[in-house]
Parts: structure tokens; sequence; C-alpha cells
């Protein structure tokens, strides 16, 4: 998946920007499952391991609801530390990324 995208084609960037949104709520409801099952679990008072699975969840739904804004700003797709295009691949992998893997790297 490319965004880059000539800007004469509205289509073929609202294409690219429902693909992108799929694959957002996607991880979205990934996310949210796996959220349900470690609730659905019970954990016992004081396991940390749980509470550190579910703080990581729960940040991930954060990142994907931020790059649903960046979706509709027009902004997705730009690493937020050096303001370059993050690579299509990074972002097939990882749909609600916000740097580049330099920059991820520097954070």
């Amino acid at each position: 998946m490319s965004l880059d995208l000539p800007r004469t084609d509205p289509r073929a960037a609202n294409l690219a920007a429902d693909e992108v949104r799929r694959r957002l709520e996607h991880a979205r409801t990934t996310r949210l499952a796996q959220l349900k099952a470690l609730d659905e679990t019970g954990a016992a008072p004081g396991d940390h391991l749980m509470s550190n699975q579910k703080d990581a969840i729960k940040r991930v739904l954060r990142e994907i609801d931020e790059a649903f804004a960046r979706v509709e700003d027009g902004s997705y797709g730009t690493c937020l530390g050096c303001s370059k295009p993050v690579p299509p691949e990074r972002l097939e992998i990882l749909p609600h990324t916000r740097y580049c893997v330099g920059c991820q790297r520097a954070a």
C-alpha cells in the first residue's frame, strides 16, 4: 500500500484513506478483543504482568485513535519526528505508527 498518490486524483486518495481506515479499524478491534479477554480472565490482585498488558493495549488504542485523527487531517504517513514519509511497509505492519524506524529508535 503506497500513500504516495498524486494529489490530482481524489478517488485514489480516498481509496488509500479507506484502506488505512480499514487497517486501523482492524487493529482497534483486535486490541479491544485482547483487552476483553484479559478482563474475562479475572486477574488476581497484584498481578503486575496482566496490569502491564492492559496498560500496553490501552496505550496502543490511544495511538490508533491518534492515527485516525491524522488520517482526517491529512498528516497520516508523515513521521512526527522528522516530517519525512513513513515507509509504506512500516505502515502496513504497524498502521498506527507515528514515527519512521530511525525516529522510533531515537525516541
